[in-house]
């Protein structure tokens, strides 16, 4: 087990390094900062000292490098915009975005799982009929589609939650349901169809002709087998949610990482952009690590070596 986790620990870190590069590349692809930090009656001469300040007046891979070496001993560099180390503004950002981000898988999972056993213990039934609707809609639309609707119902029209903002259960219900419906529609059929594959399995058939009472045989033996490819798709979910969230934080004026991405791409912040693209990139890889690991909490049958 413990050579396994230093496998994957080491992949995560090579996939980071990759995710690092790319992004390094690109936001000095977008354009010069200068230009936003000088006024514009500055001269090209200003410019050019301003960017031999910033270092950025050296080759890529000589920026890269240095970089890479400030990360290993913690430094992210200072934001341009806030004048102020850019993992201190990310991280101000990521527990909005990682609370909403949570909250709204739990309640996909919480609406999900339930839905998707109904309409595969009960096929054909109303319950199916339902889930189907629910997940088609769900899937169709983008969280952001939900954001504009929830806000115009319940917010403008009747008045029951806050059209945005943060800090406050009732600044969370909103946004939670628009991010969640998405996650809870996939969840919902793709545990119909994992269920109903177990549930038609020669080893469920020859439980019920043993006469083991069916809720035992649904929830002991048919989900837990069903819920290993449901495991893989809510750890994809929640980096889905991650990076949907950027629509619907923009939608409720929700301060989390999506709405900082924005606004410093929108105002050229190399330091904050590479920060927030990194830390969401590490959070990605530990998540998908643990969920890898609880493939064997789930089936005692796999193990790691």
């Amino acid at each position: 087990m413990l050579f396994y986790v230093l496998k994957r620990l080491l992949q995560s870190l090579i996939t980071v390094l990759l995710v690092i590069a790319v992004i390094f590349t690109i936001v000095r692809a977008i354009g010069d900062p200068t230009h936003l930090l000088l006024p514009p009656e500055a001269t090209e001469t200003d410019r050019q000292v301003l960017r031999e300040q910033m270092g950025l007046d050296r080759p890529i891979l000589v920026q890269f490098s240095a970089y890479l070496d400030d990360l290993v001993h913690g430094e992210f560099g200072n934001s341009y915009r806030f004048s102020k180390p850019a993992l201190e503004v990310v991280s101000n950002a990521v527990f909005p975005t990682l609370l909403l981000a949570a909250t709204a898988l739990l309640l996909a999972l919480a609406i999900g799982i339930p839905i998707g056993i109904a309409s595969a213990i009960w096929p054909h039934s109303v319950i199916d009929q339902f889930s189907k609707i629910f997940s088609v809609f769900g899937q169709a639309a983008p969280p952001f589609f939900f954001s504009l609707i929830f806000v115009k119902i319940f917010s403008l029209d009747l008045g029951w939650f806050p059209t945005g903002g943060y800090g406050t259960a009732g600044h969370l219900v909103l946004p939670v349901l628009a991010l969640g419906w998405f996650a809870a529609a996939g969840i919902a059929r793709l545990t119909r169809s994992s269920m109903t594959t177990v549930l038609h399995s020669e080893y469920i058939k020859f439980a019920r002709i043993k006469g083991v009472p069916e809720h035992i045989i649904i929830f002991r033996h048919a989900l837990r087998n069903a819920l290993l490819p449901v495991v893989t798709f809510v750890a994809l979910q929640f980096g889905i949610l991650m990076g949907g969230a950027v629509s619907v934080e923009v939608v409720f004026s929700w301060p989390g990482i999506g709405q900082l991405l924005l606004d410093s791409i929108n105002n050229l912040d190399y330091t904050v952009v590479q920060a927030a693209v990194t830390l969401t990139a590490v959070i990605f890889a530990l998540v998908n690590l643990a969920v890898d690991l609880l493939y064997a909490v789930i089936d005692p049958r796999i193990h790691y070596e």
